[in-house]
């Protein structure tokens, strides 16, 4: 079974490029810090409500990235409610989305391809050996989200990140996102940790479009 944040990875990678997608800035560090959470919560090592998200256990997960944040969380002797944590593991943990993609290569996901640019610069690119793990997992939301079933846990949670993301758009036309918007959001707010993401991710756009707006205005 892949994780959130290998997921997320492969749904935010272009098929063929085998590079991200252009999203919002800082988006995909706080949905991969997101993903380790929900992981973490879901495996009983946190537990989270509206004010504080504490440490239950500190068992081994045996993925050595979700030790890492653990270990972060643990040491904590302040109680921080779900967001400070976000944003402490978005900006903390050193090279998520790398580390994220080499998991991906070990489990012949993706491939490794170094392409040069003016024969001189050399550019990474992680193209998908035959798609088949995003294909479920985009038909696997596709079913979610044209039914009125109660979704499976993992399946929710995953709405919520996708949602954060706007990587619905990839998924559905303009007319299918229109009728399915509220489907979408009613499941995106059924976990604590997915609306959080949503918050976090919709302020820094804010901060970022009013820090540009301020220096258009001054340049003005």
């Amino acid at each position: 079974m892949l994780t959130f944040a290998e997921e997320i990875l492969l749904l935010a990678l272009d098929d063929q490029k085998g590079a991200f997608k252009p999203l919002p800035p800082q988006t995909l560090k706080l949905a991969l810090a997101g993903a380790f959470l929900l992981e973490l919560a879901l495996s009983g090592h946190i537990d989270t409500d509206p004010a504080t998200l504490r440490v239950i256990h500190t068992n081994p997960t045996a993925n050595p990235l979700m030790d890492e944040i653990l270990d972060r969380l643990h040491p904590s002797p302040t109680l921080h409610p779900t967001a400070y944590w976000l944003k402490e593991i978005a900006w903390d943990i050193p090279q998520m989305e790398q580390r994220v993609l080499e998991t991906l290569v070990e489990k012949n996901i993706l491939k490794v391809e170094n392409h040069k640019i003016l024969w001189v610069f050399t550019i990474r690119r992680y193209p998908m050996m035959d798609g088949r793990e995003v294909r479920e997992v985009r038909s696997r939301l596709r079913d979610l989200i044209e039914s009125d079933a109660i979704p499976d846990p993992r399946d929710a949670v995953l709405v919520g990140l996708v949602h954060a993301c706007n990587l619905f758009e990839d998924l559905f036309t303009e007319e299918e996102l229109r009728r399915f918007a509220p489907r979408i959001r009613d499941l995106a707010r059924l976990e604590l940790i997915g609306r959080e993401v949503n918050q976090a991710i919709t302020k820094v756009s804010m901060i970022l479009t009013e820090s540009m707006s301020a220096s258009i205005s001054g340049i003005v």
